[in-house]
């Protein structure tokens, strides 16, 4: 071949390579096909929003109690213009704001928020596992959209899962029949089942199938912890966050044995003679005899979970990924334990000495609670939180710092929700980021409330999620002030900046440094407020892992 031949073929060949990657790239337009079906959706401020896409067959039927199955082919092109059912569930948590249409157990459905122009502009991933004790809660909550994160360049997913009994019941029969030899976490498949739909699907709707995060508060956190951990799904993430908890020390899985021990005991404790009737029953039948709780305990059932969190983290067998964590400085206060008695030391002490036994005087002087004023301020409420979520959290940064070499970005977000609006009316903050009418009791006290000890402002449990994701104004029941936005952009800058770098910092923010095994006995910690700092505590690190010498020693 002459030289000018070999230009003209290498020119040719040239040709046909950019022919194939402009044919293989596409425009984002509001029908994306995805290998199960088109779905259209709709424009909104800039973002395309695709509601209530179906990532798994509706477990109902002879499906109850089974995990997941592949969505079947639909014809034609699917409306998902608005959110798929909520997950079947009681009042758990009355001030919950839902949007889907009604609740069923036909509720495998994910929410897609996307600015892409290309299927060419590979964007990040950020899919949200809601919070509510695993028995309540759902995607379509507003605090979790996933418009603000969109217009970050990140494309926002939120998915369901089964919940209470629909999601975490065991019984020996159900282990027989199903194809892994296990039951009882059925709610973590599903998350397990709507990674893969993203990673299978996104790329249609401009995301990287290869920059998958995954983010939860609360229970969807200690989602999180063990989704780092899953066989099932470890593979398939590029980062993780965690809000308020992880399945971790001091939380224990539970055997098979005991889970379907569990599920036999509770069917005969309500009077269902066998799985089959427990199946016939409608949806709304089971759920009025069973109770929502007691099943929150993950199941080592051989498939989604072979081995504790705790050991697959000692080991560093979990998802190499980098890992951003934190907590609120309000989770737990020493009121819930002294149930009435004044907050001095000796009664929180006596109040906590039938945990702590003879590590008592340990723990409160690791963290420096040696007077009756520090039982009520910042000292108090850290050791309260940490016995919730804060530890936990903590434990799952140390561990994961000490066996992955990935980076560790640890915060502790501080700042209280303003006060409920003047247009709620006689209202107080509730559990879930809604509002709740005052008792009775309550407003017999508020005569007396100026002569209660103060208690340390904070952050209480999940007021930190409409911050992160950036949705204040999806909540109507707060008065919200400039510093409240001003605190929201910060976080959800932050978010962001991890989903597209593993690494949350960016210009104009306060520098973040990731902690490592030579900073770890003084670990940087950001603190979010208003005025958001990082801080190093030689002391904070004492208490935790004075803490952890407790619950070792058990």
């Amino acid at each position: 071949m002459t030289k000018t031949s070999k230009t003209l073929a290498m020119l040719v060949m040239a040709g046909l390579a950019l022919s194939t990657a402009c044919n293989s790239t596409k425009e984002v337009t509001l029908q994306v096909k995805t290998q199960s079906g088109v779905v259209e959706g709709f424009m909104e401020d800039g973002v395309k929003k695709f509601l209530g896409i179906p990532f798994a067959q509706a477990p109902v039927g002879e499906l109850r109690w089974k995990a997941p199955q592949p969505v079947e082919q639909w014809e034609g092109v699917r409306a998902a213009k608005q959110f798929g059912d909520d997950p079947m569930q009681p009042n758990v948590f009355g001030d919950m704001n839902f949007r889907g249409p009604q609740r069923s157990e036909d509720c495998l459905y994910l929410n897609v928020w996307t600015t892409a122009e290309t299927t060419a502009d590979g964007l990040p991933v950020l899919i949200y596992f809601n919070g509510g004790g695993l028995m309540a809660g759902s995607g379509s909550e507003p605090r979790y959209d996933g418009s603000s994160i969109a217009k970050e360049g990140v494309i926002g997913v939120t998915a369901n899962y089964r919940e209470g009994v629909f999601g975490f019941f065991a019984h020996p029969d159900l282990t027989a029949e199903s194809t892994y030899k296990g039951s009882g976490n059925y709610g973590f498949l599903d998350q397990v089942a709507a990674i893969q739909w993203v990673k299978d699907n996104i790329a249609a709707f401009g995301g990287d199938p290869k920059r998958i995060n995954i983010v939860g508060e609360s229970a969807g956190s200690f989602s999180v912890s063990l989704l780092m951990c899953s066989p099932l799904s470890k593979g398939n993430l590029a980062g993780a966050m965690l809000s308020s908890g992880a399945e971790v020390l001091p939380y224990a899985a539970s055997t098979l044995a005991d889970a379907e021990a569990a599920g036999v005991n509770l069917l005969k404790s309500v009077g269902i003679a066998s799985l089959a009737d427990a199946r016939a029953m409608s949806a709304e039948e089971l759920q009025k005899v069973l109770p929502p709780r007691g099943m929150s305990n993950v199941v080592l059932d051989g498939y989604f979970m072979v081995e504790s969190a705790d050991d697959v983290f000692e080991k560093g067998i979990q998802a190499q990924v980098p890992l951003l964590a934190g907590w609120n400085s309000l989770e737990g206060t020493p009121m819930q334990v002294l149930r009435g008695q004044a907050p001095t030391l000796e009664n929180y002490k006596n109040a906590m000495r039938p945990q702590f036994g003879d590590m008592t005087d340990e723990i409160f002087a690791a963290y420096g609670i040696t007077t009756d004023a520090d039982v009520l301020s910042q000292k108090g409420l850290d050791l309260a939180s940490d016995l919730f979520t804060g530890f936990p959290t903590w434990k799952a940064c140390d561990y994961h710092v000490k066996s992955s070499g990935m980076p560790v970005y640890r915060y502790h977000y501080m700042h209280p929700r303003p006060q409920v609006s003047a247009k709620m009316g006689d209202k107080v903050a509730a559990l879930a980021g809604g509002v709740r009418e005052k008792t009775e009791a309550e407003k017999a006290d508020e005569k007396k409330a100026a002569a209660k000890p103060a208690i340390a402002p904070g952050a209480v449990h999940s007021a930190d999620i409409e911050y992160a994701m950036g949705t204040l104004d999806t909540n109507e029941f707060y008065d919200w002030q400039p510093e409240d936005y001003a605190i929201s952009k910060l976080f959800l800058s932050y978010y962001a900046n991890f989903c597209k770098n593993g690494n949350p910092n960016g210009e104009g923010l306060p520098e973040w440094h990731s902690i490592t095994l030579e900073n770890i006995d003084a670990a940087p910690v950001m603190i979010i407020d208003v005025e958001s700092k990082e801080v190093c505590s030689a002391q904070k690190e004492n208490a935790y892992r004075t803490l952890e010498k407790f619950y070792r020693s058990k």
